[in-house]
């Protein structure tokens, strides 16, 4: 083999041609494989989206449910003193519940006053570290939720009816007993911006609930003859006649 063969040989490679179709197919791979990439991860960050946004709303449903269903017969007094239901419903949620735990033994009791309201574009809970409130007590406030757009709330009385605020005062009832009574249920409507409306309800414990919105009902009045208070023996007619004197015939002696 010649020098020159030798040469040729040992520089020989691929040609432009060939580096360019190279270079095209790998290009054309790269996007293909981008593409799918990026699919992926759109739908790993959509799923992870309504993941948080679905956990966001089993808490809050758990925080609500706890609230509501541990619900107890405590006034309190606010911050003016004026002394305020165990339950109060209205544009707000304001109730007062059990269970507060305490870990550290404070001395304190374990009943809380929480609220709930619709604030600022988002749901937000209240909750006050006493009962009975002075005028320098402050709210600790805690965000819930920000996908929430609406709050809507009603209440089932013992009537079966559903009203939009609670203490439901009517007619013929005396309102400091209707104060202290609390509802059945209790509909929580949340409007979600990805689920739509929501309606949870919720079961008050039925030995908290008295029956205080039904209308009392009259007994009804008893004739002479049904009246319990008349015995027998003063009824007329079970009074025996008196028998007249019938004068005894005269025995023939003779």
């Amino acid at each position: 083999m010649s020098r020159r063969s030798y040469s040729v040989c040992q520089y020989a490679g691929f040609t432009l041609l060939e580096l360019l179709v190279a270079l095209a197919i790998f290009g054309l791979l790269a996007t293909l494989s981008y593409g799918g990439l990026q699919t992926v991860l759109t739908q790993q960050s959509m799923t992870e989206e309504f993941a948080n946004e679905l956990g966001e709303l089993q808490k809050l449903y758990l925080v609500m449910q706890r609230d509501i269903e541990q619900v107890m017969l405590r006034p309190i007094r606010d911050e003016y003193g004026d002394e305020q239901p165990p339950l109060v419903g209205g544009e707000t949620l304001q109730l007062t519940r059990a269970g507060w735990r305490n870990p550290t033994g404070r001395p304190r009791s374990n009943l809380q006053r929480v609220a709930y309201a619709f604030e600022e574009e988002q749901l937000v809970r209240y909750t006050w570290s006493v009962l009975d409130r002075a005028q320098d007590s402050e709210a600790l406030v805690q965000p819930l939720s920000e996908a929430i757009e609406e709050l809507r709330i009603r209440y089932l009385g013992a009537n079966d009816e559903w009203t939009e605020e609670w203490p439901n005062v009517q007619d013929g009832i005396d309102p400091g007993i209707v104060a202290q009574a609390l509802p059945k249920v209790v509909e929580v409507t949340v409007e979600h911006n990805s689920y739509g409306p929501i309606v949870w309800l919720f079961q008050l414990p039925e030995s908290q609930v008295v029956a205080t919105d039904l209308p009392s009902v009259e007994p009804p009045e008893t004739s002479p003859e049904t009246s319990p208070e008349t015995s027998p023996e003063d009824s007329p007619e079970a009074t025996p006649e008196a028998t007249p004197d019938i004068p005894a015939e005269d025995s023939d002696e003779g």
